[in-house]
């Protein structure tokens, strides 16, 4: 008896296939539907990418510019980054430079107070070798040294005329203020309060200013000083250093003030 011939496969692919092929898109379209579904939180991203680049470079290799010009590099925005940047740098060169010149103030300052205080002291020398300690008072700043002089010393009342005992005084103030030729001389004439007018003088004001121009135009006739070295102001019964309450007070405000400018102030004035 003959055996029996086995009937061929079918056709195509297995029958199975197609349901595997169905499922493995089912699984596609769910993956991608979760991917689309999820979201990434752009601004944290670019903090900590901006973060990591500031400690590098602001902007780093591979930057570049697109659309309006907005500055980008590894597809980060970087322009506020920018901003942020060159004004922390422009505040702090601001600060830095405010801070030098503060430093180069408080010395300039402080060399200049040292140069007053060497002349003041020898000044003051100077004027108890004249013996006219009980006539001028010194006292100075980090700008000058001033010689304060008692105008009942040198004037009569009402008037800008040099007393004739005066003149010995106002020698030896110029024989002092020769030793500082260089320096920038200002003489100030002072009253007090009490109202003054007269024909020559109509208030304490003109009165002053004529008393201070006395004694710069002395001091220009008899000493080498440049004329131009020394200046004259009247300042009236604006500026007083005593009470005019007293008859003491007024006569201590009835002065005239030579202040001796020190090197670092006499180009200044």
């Amino acid at each position: 008896m003959a055996k029996k011939r086995a009937e061929d496969p079918p056709k195509g692919s297995p029958a199975w296939m197609n349901t595997f092929s169905d499922l493995m898109n089912l699984l596609l379209c769910f993956f991608v539907m979760l991917f689309a579904m999820s979201t990434i939180d752009a601004e944290k991203f670019e903090m900590v990418v901006a973060s990591l680049q500031s400690s590098f470079s602001i902007l780093p290799r591979g930057g570049a510019s697109i659309g309006e010009g907005e500055m980008v590099s590894s597809g980060v925005s970087q322009l506020r980054d920018l901003a942020i940047y060159y004004n922390d740098m422009a505040n702090s060169v601001d600060e830095e430079a405010q801070q030098e010149e503060k430093e180069l103030k408080e010395a300039y300052e402080e060399q200049a107070l040292e140069e007053s205080e060497e002349m003041a002291e020898e000044i003051e020398k100077l004027v108890e070798q004249y013996d006219m300690q009980d006539l001028v008072e010194v006292s100075f700043n980090a700008q000058y040294v001033w010689l304060d002089l008692n105008g009942t010393l040198l004037f009569d009342s009402g008037k800008s005329e040099l007393k004739t005992e005066a003149y010995p005084v106002v020698e030896k103030i110029g024989k002092i203020l020769q030793l500082y030729e260089e320096n920038m001389v200002e003489i100030e004439g002072h009253t007090d309060n009490v109202p003054i007018s007269s024909q020559k003088y109509a208030d304490n004001n003109v009165l002053s200013m004529f008393r201070a121009l006395t004694v710069a135009d002395y001091i220009r006739d008899h000493t080498t000083i440049t004329p131009s070295h020394i200046k004259s102001s009247g300042r009236g019964e604006y500026a007083p250093v005593a009470d005019n309450s007293t008859a003491e007070g007024r006569a201590r405000n009835r002065r005239v003030e030579i202040k001796v400018y020190n090197s670092y102030y006499s180009e200044l004035n």
